[in-house]
């Protein structure tokens, strides 16, 4: 049987032994992506998102899912992407959740090099260093994009962003801006600074408060790992360290709140300058 049979009414799913479906199981692995430059986008949000922009190599999906999603699955017929029905078992398998949505992209890696990425008209970016988890990171993403930033850069030891959790985080923000992988922190701090841009650390022992500093001048705000914060090397290198004052009885924010908070206060003073 063709593959294009497999999306007519009555063609038989494929099941999570079909060698196309087992194939893309593989990518829920970070060296199966790095290796096949693919990646897995679960749930509508993203898959929309992922056809907007051109990004999608296959879809599969579940009866159920083919009956809610109908719109999209018509418009990844439109653009000539292979549309493959699966089994609910093989849906299982594709996904990372404990209830699967049903519909699965196989997409391009979308990182791109950061050499060249930033441009001199950048006004704001976030930079993790070493961020661990990747819901954290995909939430970032996500505010990042709500912010109207220009760049997002995951920096050392960061996750990779195309991890489903992260993926499902970012809820389609993910195809939305541009983003970048790079071991090398200092290098990833050197592309903010050649850009024009100050590079303040959100630190919670800084002498400046976010209250208090001038906000609305270009800035890459750059994020710690969420249970150590950022090195003492990192907070040398930036241009200053800033605070977000407590109010209440809370020790801390926890990482994505933080982000959220700096890069949104960011966001609106530049629009209010």
């Amino acid at each position: 049987m063709s593959s294009d049979a497999r999306t007519q009414p009555g063609a038989d799913p494929f099941t999570e032994r079909t060698p196309r479906v087992v194939a893309a199981r593989k990518l829920t692995r970070r060296a199966e992506r790095d290796k096949t430059g693919r990646f897995l986008a679960e749930g509508a949000n993203a898959v929309e998102a992922a056809l907007a922009h051109g990004k999608v190599h296959e879809l599969f999906v579940a009866e159920r899912a083919s009956t809610q999603h109908a719109a999209l699955v018509a418009h990844a017929r439109e653009l000539g992407i292979r549309v493959s029905a699966i089994t609910d078992r093989a849906a299982e398998g594709l996904s990372e959740t404990v209830t699967p949505q049903g519909i699965v992209a196989v997409c391009e890696l979308l990182d791109r090099p950061l050499a060249g990425m930033l441009g001199t008209d950048a006004k704001l970016v976030a930079v993790l260093v070493d961020v661990a988890d990747p819901g954290n990171a995909g939430t970032v993403i996500r505010v990042a994009d709500a912010a109207g930033a220009d760049a997002v850069i995951l920096a050392g030891e960061s996750v990779d962003p195309h991890n489903g959790k992260c993926v499902r985080a970012a809820a389609g923000s993910l195809f939305h801006l541009p983003i970048a992988r790079v071991r090398d922190i200092p290098e990833a701090l050197a592309a903010c600074a050649g850009a024009g841009l100050t590079t303040r650390a959100a630190h919670g022992y800084a002498d400046d408060q976010l209250d208090t500093i001038d906000l609305a001048v270009p800035t890459a705000w750059v994020f710690g790992n969420e249970a150590h914060g950022l090195s003492d090397d990192v907070l040398g290198a930036v241009d200053s360290a800033v605070r977000i004052p407590l109010y209440g009885k809370a020790e801390s924010l926890n990482l994505a709140t933080a982000a959220a908070v700096c890069v949104y206060a960011s966001a609106m003073a530049a629009r209010r300058s």
